[in-house]
């Protein structure tokens, strides 16, 4: 039978972006990386079940069965997903319709491509492959392998690292993972390391604990010591960093942030890691893309080991890298190390579905289009920041260099938690975050906004200026419920604003129309 190709999965049909269901007109704008037409041409059916949803309004896609026959007589149905499971469909449906009608703001999340869901959606899932290429556990790997080095090969080009001097693994399953294989490699039980306090803008898995708990793993294995921002300035305190290391004596330090709106010191952080005999990791997670585009700093050129989740800036599908120098590093050898702790020392078989999404989008992270994309993203994120500033709100450090701006919400009286609730009603979404000098991380004093999805999308600086303003009208919203609520615990708030007598869900109804009408004027790609 004919092999199975992305094209042919995706059939004969050739559908616009704005099709005939879409209920709002276009704006002139298409996703970014995309052109308005996306053209399915027929290369030669599988006879296989076949899906084509709009890329516009979250429109159910059409599903068949197909009845599949072998040369002894017997056949099966392979069922669409509408047939075989209406339950999880309709879940898919309204995701869908969320996403397409909201505003996504959450810094972490991204809009993949049509491309890369078609190869995270192919026949990849069905192979195991434990191992690298050439060094198989099971056979029948030769395409596997062929794959997975044209991914790694993908990686050293998007990131324009050599191959004769780094090497990448790209079987991790996600940011948190490769983060604890590279502490597996590296480390010891018990070795120190530090990393930026979550409070701080930095993530669990660089070792956050409190007095009471060690909540990370990688603080219940590992002993960690976080280094901190400057409050008075929002800026890492390099010179504590310093005073701390030298203190501590770290094994690893970790640079990298999931709320952290400015750029890294690497010169800075290089000279600390070789005071004390440290190795230097860059956790570029949230950034990945905005590096690979060369608008924020470069890590490569300080650190030893750089690791990566792949569907956030990036735009690809969900998993995770990790970059190491070839040569030896403080008597380590960190490709042999690296690899085994991956794989076996913390994984079995990688995903190979997701390994091909990978591949798709690196090469498309090589593209003149996806600077032009990172370079919207910091642009956009810089018009949000400025009229946030003039709507009169606190920025964590006072603006933004990257794709995020922190909002200290304190000095209005209100916190995250409350205004991430009201927010998400009008169609707003983005997350509670904590600032500086926070005591809670439930309920944190601040929000996270970010600027990749939507620029995805096909926002502007004016979108994003709109965004701002919309924001502030759901605060304002916050602040009068905060008044008119009996009760100070966030649970009182939350049951009030969830109750049927909520007397301001009409102001929360028509700021959602209006961020709606906007929102839906845009595409999004996808299947």
């Amino acid at each position: 039978m004919q092999a199975c190709t992305g094209p042919s999965l995706m059939g004969s049909l050739q559908q616009p972006i704005w099709t005939e269901q879409s209920r709002f007109p276009s704006k002139g704008c298409g996703v970014i990386g995309f052109s308005h037409q996306v053209k399915l041409n027929l290369v030669k059916p599988c006879r296989s079940s076949y899906t084509e949803g709009s890329l516009v309004t979250g429109k159910p896609p059409s599903t068949v069965s197909v009845t599949k026959s072998g040369g002894n007589g017997n056949s099966f149905v392979d069922h669409g997903l509408s047939e075989a499971d209406p339950e999880v469909r309709a879940i898919i449906d309204k995701e869908k319709g969320r996403q397409f009608r909201s505003l996504e703001l959450i810094a972490s999340e991204n809009f993949t491509s049509r491309a890369v869901m078609e190869a995270v959606g192919s026949c990849l899932t069905n192979k195991y492959s434990e191992g690298l290429p050439g060094k198989r556990y099971y056979g029948g790997n030769e395409y596997i392998d062929e794959l997975e080095t044209l991914c790694q090969q993908r990686a050293l080009a998007a990131f324009q690292v050599d191959g004769k001097n780094w090497g990448v693994n790209v079987q991790p399953l996600s940011g948190s993972p490769a983060n604890f294989e590279v502490y597996t490699a590296i480390l010891n039980p018990h070795d120190r390391l530090m990393g930026l306090d979550l409070p701080h803008g930095g993530h669990l898995s660089h070792g956050f604990m409190t007095p009471k708990r060690r909540v990370s793993g990688t603080s219940i294995y590992f002993e960690s010591m976080p280094y901190r921002l400057d409050e008075s300035t929002g800026l890492v305190d390099y010179d504590m960093l310093e005073k701390t290391a030298i203190l501590f004596r770290p094994k690893l330090i970790i640079a990298g942030a999931s709320a952290y709106p400015r750029d890294f010191d690497y010169p800075r952080m290089r000279k600390i890691a070789d005071a004390v005999g440290a190795f230097l990791m860059m956790d570029m997670a949230h950034i990945s893309g905005l590096v690979a585009a060369s608008v924020v700093a470069d890590p490569f050129e300080y650190c030893d080991i750089v690791t990566t989740t792949t569907h956030k800036s990036l735009r690809g599908p969900r998993g995770g890298m990790i970059f190491f120098k070839k040569d030896p590093v403080l008597g380590v050898d960190l490709e042999s190390a690296i690899n085994n702790a991956v794989f076996p020392g913390l994984q079995g078989g990688p995903h190979n579905h997701t390994i091909g999404g990978l591949a798709v989008c690196l090469k498309h992270a090589q593209s003149p289009e996806f600077k032009a994309y990172q370079n919207k993203v910091v642009s956009n994120c810089g018009a949000l920041a400025s009229r946030l500033i003039e709507l009169g709100y606190k920025l964590v450090s006072g603006g933004s260099d990257n794709h995020l701006v922190l909002v200290d919400l304190r000095p209005l009286g209100i916190d995250g938690a409350r205004a991430e609730k009201i927010l998400d009603l009008a169609s707003i979404t983005l997350n509670k975050n904590s600032v500086p000098g926070d005591k809670s991380a439930l309920v944190p004093g601040g929000i996270r906004i970010g600027s990749p999805a939507m620029t995805t999308r096909g926002f502007t600086e004016k979108e994003f200026a709109a965004v701002a303003d919309f924001i502030h009208e759901g605060v304002q919203i916050n602040l009068e419920a905060k008044r008119l609520v009996s009760g100070s615990k966030l649970q009182d708030f939350m049951k009030f604003v969830a109750s049927p007598d909520f007397s301001l869900m009409d102001k929360v109804s028509d700021l959602r129309r209006r961020v709606e009408a906007l929102t839906t004027q845009f595409p999004i790609p996808g299947v």
